[in-house]
C-alpha cells in the first residue's frame, strides 16, 4: 500500500524537524544474517517528505483503492483554478537539465556567481567603443575557458543523473492489480498499491510491511543508501496482517485505512494507525520499509581579498578618471592633433575614462584566480584520500575528504570537540569484572579462589555454546556458577540472558543493538546461560543442561532519557534502586574500584509484581501504544510507573579500550595549542577517568567542577552588576581572568552548567562536558564559535554526534562500530582518532601554508602586472591606454605565469611530514592567521607596486635617449611593450622560484617552461604570417624580433630583473639568519632532527598505566534503542517453538539496567 512522495508545498508542516532528537540506528552490528527461505513481502508505498509536526495526522492512505486518493478532499490548488492530487507519483527526477534547458540554465547558474557576473559586465563594457581601449577577446577568452570547463563538468554529472533516473524509474516490481500480481514499472506505482518484493529487491517506495515469508513476518533490510549503514535492520509486519494476509485473494480484499503523520524528512520516526475491520492498530518505524533500502535475507520483502582589491580598483580608476578630466581641460582640449571628432566635455570624458580603467585594471582580480583555487583545493583533497598513513588496513578504510573547500581551515583549528565512546575508545566491549551480592569478581584466580599475579584465561571447553573469543580471568566465579551453590550468581547470569533485546539466528549469531548489550549476553552465554530464541511472547534460554522457556509479558526498551530497560516475565526468580536494596554499600565500593580502571558499569535489579498490579499497568501500557501525539513521552511515563522500588543484585563492568595512539595524539595536539573538549553522555566521574587515561587531563592540572563554575560565574555577574559601566564606545570589553593562580586548569561540567561558561572554559587547557545531550553538544560548539570567533572541529562516530559535527566549522566522522551516519554528515572521514593529528598537523598545515603562499604570490604578480598601466597613464593623458600588447594581457594569467604558482599551491612544503608531527609548534601560524591577513595583503600590494615601478621606469629611462646598432632609436611603443612584458615574465617566474621551499622536477619544468612558452607564443603572434591572416587582431608585426636583437634592451631586461629580485633576496636572507621562524630553524637542523626521530621511535614507552588514580565513575548504557518494539509488537525471528517446557504462571519482573 503506497504512501506517495509529497510535493514540497501543500504537505509542508508547520515546523521543521526537532533538532533535540537524533536518528539512532536500529542495529549496531556488522554481521549479516544468512537467508532463510524464498517467499514474498507485501506492502504499501510512501515517499520523500517535507518536515511536519508529529501531532498532525492528516495523511490518509487506503489499500487497493486508487480512486479514493483522487477524491476532492485530496486535491490541492496549483495555479488559479487548476488542482492536482496531494499524492505525487512514484517517478523520481534528480537531473537538472535537458537538451533545451542545458545551455540557458547552466549559464544562469554560473552567472549567479558574483565573479562570473563581474567579468560578464566587463565584457559588455568592452563592446562599447567610446569606453574600451582593450579588445573584447582579452576578457572573452578567459571567461569562455572557465565557463566551458565548468559546463562540461556539470554536463557529465547530469548525464549520470539522467541514466540513474531512467534506470530506477524503469525498474520492475510486482503490483496487485485486478486481483492478481502483475509486473509494473516503479514509476507507475500509485499510492495505496499492494506490492510484492523478493530477496535483494530494492524497495520502490516507502511501504508498510504487511507480511513476509519469514516466521512472524520478519524482514531484514539494508539501509546503506539512506544512512550509510551496511549492517542489517529488522522490520516486522503487524501480527494481524501476518496472520490474515498470506494469500493473493486475501491481499486483494485488503481495504485498511492508514492514518499517519504527513510526509516529512525524518528517517528515524514514523507514527500512525491502521483502521481495519473496525479495529485500530498502532504503526511505527519498525513496520516501515523506506525507499532506497534493500530487502535482505527475506526472499519476499576567498572572498575577503577580492572585495578589498575591488575597492582598490574603484579608487584607482576614479583617481585616474579625475586626472583625465583635469588633463583634458588643461592640455587635451588645446592640442589640435588630439581632436577625435567627439565634442564631449572634460567631465564626460573623465566618466568614460573611469569605465575604461575599470576594464584595463580588471586583471588585479583575474578570473583564473577562482579556477586555480578550486584546482588547488581538489588536489589537496586527493592527497588526503591517497595518504597511506591514514589508511586502516583492518577494515580496509582509507581517509576520505568529502569536501574540497575546507582544507586550508584544517591548518587553523583552535578548538576540537570530541565524542568519547567509539571516538577516543574502540567501542568494542569486553566483559571484564562484576560484583554479585557484594562480592567482586574478575581478577586472576584459581578455581579454588586463590589470587594469582598472572593467571590463565578460563577454559570454556566444557561449554559447547561458548564464544571462544571471550576471555575471563576469574576461574573461581566460573567454578561457583557451575557448582550451582551460589544462587545469587546463578540468578545474576540468568538476568543477563533474559533482559535484553538481542536477536539470534539459526547459527547462534547474536545481533545486538549496542556493543554493551552484546557483551553482556555473550558473557552469560559463556557462563552457561545461553540465550537460544525468542518469540513475541516468550524467551528461551539454556541453563546448564536444561532449556527453559519463560513467558515475556512486556519488554521496555532502553532510551537515552530513562537510561535503562526492563522485561516483565512469568516466573523468573529474580531493576531504580530501593532504599532497602541489599549490598548497596558494597556494590558502590566495587563500582568505585571498577571506575578507577575506566570500566563501563551497569547495575542489575529486580522486583516481584502481582497479577493484579500487572494487569492494571498493562491497560495503561496498551493505551499509550496507540496514542498518535507524543507517543514516546506517554510510553516513558508508563514505564516509570513500573520501574521503581527495585532490589539490587549486582553490577557488571565492561572494558571499552582506548584506540591505539589516542594519548599521543591528544598530547601532540595540545602542544600545537589546540584545545580539546570532550563532550560525552557519560557521568562526570567516568569522563574524568577517561580524560586521565588519554592524556587529556594530567597530574599537574587543577581540576574545576560544575559547582566551582557556578560559584565563579555568580561572583563575576554580581561584580559586573555592582560596578558602573566603564566600557568606552568602540573598545572591546576586557575581562578579568577567572583563574588567577598560575598553572594549568581543566574544567569538568555536566549539561546543566553549559550557560555562560565560555570565557572560563576557554582559559582551561582541557574541558570535559558530561551528561550532555546531542543538542547540548551542538550548543557548546555554537557558543565557542559565536563568542571566540575561532575555527572549530568536531569529531564523532555515532548518530548522536551528527548535530555537533554539522555545527562546527569542520566535521570529522569516524567509521567505527556505530554505523556511518556521522561519516555521512562529515567533511572528512577516517577510521581511527589517531589519524586526526596527521590530518591537522600535516595536511591541514601544508594546505594552509600552500594556499597562503599561493594567494600572496598571485596578488603580487597581478599587482606588478596591472599597475604598469597605472604608471603608463601619467604619460598618456590618463586616457586608459594599455602598456602591453592585447594578446599578452589575454594570455598572461592563462599561460605565462599560472603553472609555477599553481604547483606551489599543490606541492610546496616547508618541512616534511615527520618533522611536522615532531614539532607541533609549527602549527601556530595557522591559528594566528599570520601567513595571510591584512598585513600580508598590503605587503603583497606594496611589493607589486615596487616591482611595477621598476618594470615601467627602468625601461622608460633606457628608452629616453637610445641609439640602436643600426643607428635607429628603438624607443617605439611596441618595443617598450615587449621589454616590459619580458621583464615581467622573468621576474614573476624567478620570484616564485625564490618562494618555493620544496623543489621537484615538476616545479623546475614549470618555471622554465612558462618562460619558454612566453617567448614561443610571442614570436608567433609577432610574425608576419599571422598578421597577413588576421591583420586586425595581430598588429605587433616584427616587434619582438626587432626589439630583442638589440643587446642594449637585453641589458635593460637584466637590470630590471636584478633590481626587482635583489631586495627580496636580501630580506629573505636577513629573516632566515636574524629573525628565523620555527620552520626555518627546523629546516636548518633537519638531519639532526630526523636522527632524533629514529632514536625516539626505538625507545618509545607505553603511555598509560591503569590504577594510577582513584576516580569514581559510572558509564551510561548504550545510547541506541534496541529491538524491544519489534519483539513485543508480536514479531520475532522464530515462531513459538513446540515441545518446550510449559510457561509457569507466577509473574516476576526481570532485571532492569541502570546507572549508579
Amino acid at each position: 500500500m503506497s504512501r506517495p512522495r509529497a510535493d514540497s508545498e501543500g504537505s509542508q508542516g508547520s515546523r521543521g524537524p526537532d533538532d533535540e532528537e537524533m536518528p539512532y540506528s536500529d542495529d549496531e552490528t556488522d554481521d549479516e544474517l544468512e537467508p532463510p527461505s524464498d517467499e514474498a513481502v507485501q506492502e504499501p508505498a510512501v515517499g520523500e517528505h517535507p518536515p511536519v509536526g508529529p501531532s498532525e495526522m492528516g495523511w490518509k492512505v487506503k489499500a487497493n483503492d486508487r480512486a479514493y486518493h483522487q477524491l476532492p478532499e485530496f486535491q490541492k490548488k496549483v495555479f488559479l483554478c487548476i488542482k492536482k492530487s496531494r499524492y505525487s507519483g512514484n517517478a523520481i527526477k534528480t537531473y537538472k537539465y535537458n537538451v533545451l534547458t542545458f545551455i540557458p540554465l547552466n549559464l544562469y547558474e554560473q552567472f549567479k556567481r558574483a565573479a562570473n557576473l563581474y567579468f560578464l559586465t566587463l565584457l559588455i563594457l568592452q563592446i562599447i567603443p567610446s569606453i574600451t581601449t582593450l579588445p573584447w577577446y582579452t576578457t572573452l577568452i578567459p571567461l569562455v575557458v572557465v565557463l566551458g570547463v565548468t559546463a562540461i563538468k556539470d554536463l557529465v554529472d547530469d548525464l549520470a543523473r539522467h541514466r540513474m533516473d531512467k534506470e530506477i524509474n524503469n525498474r520492475k516490481t510486482e503490483v496487485l492489480l485486478d486481483g492478481r500480481f502483475q509486473t509494473a514499472k516503479w514509476r507507475n506505482i500509485q499510492v495505496g498499491d499492494v506490492v510484492r518484493l523478493k530477496k535483494n529487491d530494492f524497495i520502490p517506495a516507502d511501504i508498510l510491511l504487511l507480511s513476509s515469508s519469514n516466521p512472524n513476518s520478519l524482514c531484514y533490510v539494508e539501509t546503506a543508501e539512506l544512512d550509510g549503514e551496511t549492517n542489517l535492520k529488522f522490520r516486522m509486519g503487524l501480527r494481524v496482517t501476518d496472520e490474515r494476509l498470506q494469500e493473493e485473494r486475501q491481499l486483494a480484499d485488503f481495504d485498511a485505512l492508514i492514518e499517519c503523520e504527513e510526509p516529512n524528512n525524518r528517517l528515524d520516526k514514523f507514527t500512525g494507525t491502521m483502521l481495519w475491520q473496525r479495529e485500530r492498530y498502532p504503526l511505527d518505524l519498525d513496520n516501515m520499509l523506506l525507499r532506497g533500502c534493500t530487502v535482505r535475507n527475506t526472499d519476499v520483502a576567498t572572498d575577503w581579498s577580492s572585495s578589498q582589491i575591488f575597492a582598490l580598483l574603484i579608487l584607482i580608476a576614479a583617481g585616474l578618471a579625475i586626472g583625465h578630466t583635469y588633463w583634458y581641460e588643461q592640455i587635451g582640449s588645446k592640442a589640435w592633433y588630439l581632436y577625435d571628432g567627439d565634442n564631449y566635455s572634460a567631465s564626460h570624458r573623465g566618466f568614460l575614462s573611469f569605465w575604461g580603467y575599470i576594464i584595463v585594471l580588471n586583471t588585479m582580480v583575474p578570473i583564473s584566480l577562482y579556477v586555480s583555487v578550486e584546482v588547488i583545493r581538489l588536489g589537496q583533497s586527493k592527497f588526503i584520500n591517497w595518504d597511506l598513513q591514514m589508511y586502516f588496513p583492518e577494515k580496509d578504510t582509507p581517509a576520505k575528504a568529502r569536501t574540497t573547500t575546507l582544507n586550508e581551515q584544517l591548518g587553523q583549528i583552535e578548538y576540537i570537540f570530541s565524542d568519547k565512546t567509539g571516538t577516543l575508545t574502540q567501542n568494542i566491549m569486553q566483559f571484564k569484572k562484576c560484583t554479585i551480592s557484594g562480592r567482586s569478581y574478575g581478577d586472576s584466580t584459581t578455581a579454588e579462589g586463590v589470587s594469582l599475579d598472572r593467571g590463565r584465561p578460563v577454559d570454556w571447553s566444557w561449554n559447547r555454546y561458548a564464544d571462544n573469543k571471550f576471555q575471563f580471568m576469574d576461574n573461581f566465579l566460573v567454578a561457583t556458577v557451575r557448582s550451582g551453590k551460589d544462587k545469587d550468581a546463578m540468578e545474576f547470569f540468568k538476568l543477563l540472558s533474559l533482559c535484553h533485546t538481542v536477536m539470534v539466528d539459526e547459527d547462534m549469531v547474536y545481533q545486538a543493538a549496542s556493543p554493551d548489550e552484546g557483551a553482556l549476553v555473550t558473557a552469560a552465554r559463556n557462563f552457561g546461560y545461553v540465550f537460544l530464541s525468542r518469540t513475541q511472547d516468550s524467551i528461551t534460554i539454556r541453563e546448564g543442561d536444561r532449556e527453559n522457556t519463560y513467558g515475556m509479558l512486556a519488554l521496555l526498551d532502553f532510551n537515552s532519557d530513562r537510561k535503562r530497560m526492563s522485561i516483565i516475565c512469568r516466573h523468573c526468580d529474580l531493576r531504580r534502586l530501593s532504599p532497602n536494596s541489599r549490598h548497596k554499600d558494597t556494590t558502590q565500593t566495587a563500582l568505585d574500584s571498577f571506575a578507577n580502571e575506566t570500566l563501563r558499569t551497569l547495575c542489575l535489579c529486580y522486583k516481584d509484581i502481582s497479577q493484579d498490579e500487572y494487569e492494571s499497568w498493562s491497560r495503561r501500557h496498551k493505551e499509550a501504544q496507540v496514542v498518535l501525539a507524543n507517543r514516546e513521552e506517554a510510553l516513558d511515563r508508563v514505564y516509570e510507573e513500573i520501574e521503581k522500588d527495585l532490589m539490587l543484585i549486582g553490577a557488571t563492568a565492561i572494558e571499552d579500550k582506548l584506540q591505539d595512539g589516542v594519548p599521543e595524539t591528544i598530547a601532540k595536539l595540545a602542544k600545537a595549542d589546540i584545545k580539546i573538549w570532550v563532550l560525552t553522555g557519560d557521568k562526570k566521574e567516568t569522563a574524568e577517568n577517561i580524560g586521565y587515561s588519554c592524556s587529556l587531563l594530567t597530574d599537574d592540572m587543577q581540576i574545576h567542577y560544575g559547582e566551582d563554575v557556578n560559584e565563579k560565574l555568580r561572583v563575576r555577574q554580581t561584580t559586573r552588576r555592582s560596578e558602573p559601566p566603564r566600557r568606552q564606545p568602540g573598545r572591546k570589553r576586557t575581562t578579568e581572568p577567572f583563574f588567577t593562580q598560575p598553572g594549568k586548569n581543566a574544567l569538568i561540567i555536566t549539561g546543566g552548567w553549559l550557560i555562560d561558561f565560555v570565557d572560563m572554559a576557554c582559559e582551561c587547557e582541557a574541558v570535559i562536558c558530561c551528561r550532555v545531550t546531542p543538542k547540548q553538544k551542538a550548543n557548546v560548539v555554537s557558543l565557542v564559535k559565536k563568542y571566540k570567533k575561532a575555527v572549530t572541529l568536531s569529531i564523532g562516530d555515532g548518530a548522536n554526534d551528527v548535530n555537533m559535527i554539522k555545527t562546527a566549522d569542520i566535521g570529522v566522522g569516524i567509521s567505527g562500530q556505530e554505523g556511518m551516519q556521522a561519516v555521512m554528515s562529515s567533511d572528512y572521514a577516517f577510521a581511527q582518532f589517531r589519524y586526526l593529528q596527521r590530518l591537522l598537523l600535516v595536511h591541514g598545515r601544508w594546505s594552509y601554508i600552500r594556499m597562503c603562499k599561493f594567494l600572496r604570490f598571485f596578488f603580487f604578480k597581478n599587482f606588478a602586472f596591472t599597475l604598469v598601466h597605472f604608471w603608463y597613464s601619467f604619460f598618456s593623458g590618463y586616457s586608459s591606454q594599455i602598456a602591453y600588447e592585447d594578446w599578452f594581457i589575454t594570455l598572461y594569467n592563462l599561460c605565462y605565469s599560472s603553472l609555477p604558482v599553481l604547483l606551489v599551491g599543490l606541492l610546496d612544503q616547508d618541512v616534511n611530514d615527520k618533522l611536522s608531527l615532531r614539532f607541533p609548534k609549527l602549527y601556530l601560524p595557522g591559528q594566528q592567521g599570520s601567513l595571510f591577513n591584512y598585513k600580508n595583503f598590503f605587503i603583497s600590494l606594496f611589493h607589486g607596486i615596487f616591482v611595477s615601478l621598476l618594470i615601467f621606469f627602468i625601461p622608460y629611462g633606457a628608452f629616453l635617449q637610445t641609439m640602436g646598432q643600426d643607428g635607429e632609436a628603438p624607443s617605439d611603443y611596441q618595443s617598450f611593450a615587449v621589454v616590459t612584458a619580458s621583464s615581467l615574465i622573468f621576474i614573476v617566474n624567478l620570484q616564485i622560484s625564490l618562494d618555493t621551499s620544496y623543489w621537484t622536477f615538476v616545479n623546475c619544468f614549470a618555471v622554465l617552461g612558462s618562460i619558454a612558452i612566453y617567448f614561443g607564443i610571442m614570436f608567433d603572434i609577432h610574425s608576419a604570417g599571422i598578421h597577413v591572416i588576421f591583420p586586425a587582431y595581430f598588429t605587433f608585426t616584427g616587434a619582438a624580433s626587432n626589439a630583442l636583437r638589440q643587446p642594449y634592451l637585453w641589458l635593460t631586461i637584466v637590470l630590471t630583473v636584478g633590481m626587482s629580485l635583489l631586495p627580496v633576496i636580501c630580506i629573505q636572507f636577513l629573516h632566515k639568519t636574524i629573525w628565523p621562524s620555527v620552520g626555518d630553524k627546523v629546516q636548518r637542523n633537519r638531519k639532526k632532527y630526523e636522527q632524533d626521530l629514529e632514536r625516539e621511535e626505538r625507545e618509545k614507552a607505553p603511555a598509560f598505566q591503569r590504577g594510577r588514580r582513584s576516580r569514581r565513575s559510572a558509564y551510561a548504557f548504550s545510547h541506541s534503542r534496541g529491538y524491544a518494539d519489534l519483539i513485543s509488537s508480536g514479531r520475532s525471528i522464530r515462531r513459538k517453538p513446540t515441545g518446550r517446557p510449559a510457561v509457569q504462571q507466577s509473574i516476576r519482573e526481570v532485571p532492569q539496567a541502570e546507572n549508579i
